[in-house]
């Protein structure tokens, strides 16, 4: 069985040697055929620098350099894209994720399941406010709008089932929801305990400025998941709820009127019986568009709602 690590780089210079050396250590230990596929991110610093010097004397390093910053989703991407293991595993270069981990997780992987992913159990004891219970909050809300539960969707240690990857797209900060992702393709997901250490040298890149990113993606993640094949189940049903209360303001409104009550030009209801009139009739004709949009896109690649496990006798 090969394996691909596939690793995000992006200004670790001083992180890139001592994390390599112990990747190595662990991946030749394994006896396994092994590539590592670096993805320099546009870094300004001596990263690539480094890559290049650690990949003379290597020949299972591959490097792709992007020519700007593009970012960990779009690095982890390129790297998928380029690997040729049956299993990937992508894994930070900060060494705060410890390479001997992959053992751990590999070993999971053995046990008949498609994704393992690292669960960082003692990590941010000291930042309970501002780290570390806004972490399981998000977590808690992934795993709830996702039915896929895991402790840690942040990271990045992960073992995967290459042909799972193939067909997922990945684009803002989706790399996190590649468990949720693999599991509508039917993969079996299941998480383990990995250490986690601090960072020694550079700056982390995580801020809370993610979280609405990581937010937003998540709504596109619960939508792909949901309504993909039939997206006028969504559009439409929110499109009869803004009719519905549509007819019963203007119908109220008229009832007011017919008792006296209130003229039309004294409430509000007239004006917003029209608004959601108007907005309803615009979600339903989105929802046929999108209806249209996902025929385009399962028949123009000749692509399938569907993944077969397995055939029998066929």
């Amino acid at each position: 069985m090969k394996i691909s690590v596939v690793t995000p780089i992006y200004n670790e210079g001083e992180n890139v040697a001592p994390f390599m050396a112990e990747l190595f250590g662990v991946m030749k230990g394994l006896r396994n055929e092994f590539e590592v596929i670096a993805v320099d991110d546009g870094s300004g610093d001596r990263s690539l620098v480094k890559l290049k010097e650690f990949a003379k004397s290597h020949k299972e390093l591959k490097i792709i350099a992007f020519r700007g910053n593009f970012g960990q989703t779009a690095a982890l991407s390129a790297g998928i894209a380029a690997a040729t293991g049956e299993v990937i595993i992508p894994i930070d270069s900060d060494l705060e994720n410890d390479p001997r981990d992959i053992t751990k997780i590999l070993a999971k992987l053995d046990g008949g399941f498609d994704v393992v992913s690292g669960w960082r159990q003692g990590r941010w004891q000291g930042e309970a406010l501002t780290r570390r219970w806004p972490s399981q909050i998000a977590n808690s809300l992934i795993s709830w709008l996702t039915g896929v539960y895991l402790h840690d969707y942040g990271c990045t240690l992960k073992a995967y089932r290459a042909e799972l990857l193939r067909d997922v797209p990945l684009y803002g900060e989706m790399h996190r929801f590649i468990p949720a992702l693999a599991k509508r393709r039917g993969a079996r997901v299941t998480e383990v305990v990995v250490g986690y250490r601090s960072r020694k040298y550079g700056v982390s890149k995580y801020n809370l400025s993610r979280t609405y990113k990581v937010l937003l993606d998540l709504l596109v993640v619960k939508f792909l998941d949901r309504y993909m094949t039939k997206p006028i189940h969504f559009f439409g049903g929110l499109g009869f709820i803004s009719l519905f209360l549509g007819s019963l303001s203007g119908l109220t409104a008229v009832f007011l009127k017919l008792a006296h009550a209130r003229d039309f030009v004294s409430t509000p209801l007239p004006v917003f019986s029209a608004l959601l009139l108007i907005v309803g009739v615009q979600l339903i004709a989105l929802g046929i568009l999108g209806e249209v949009l996902m025929r385009t896109y399962y028949e123009s690649q000749n692509k399938k709602p569907y993944v077969i496990a397995e055939k029998l006798n066929f």
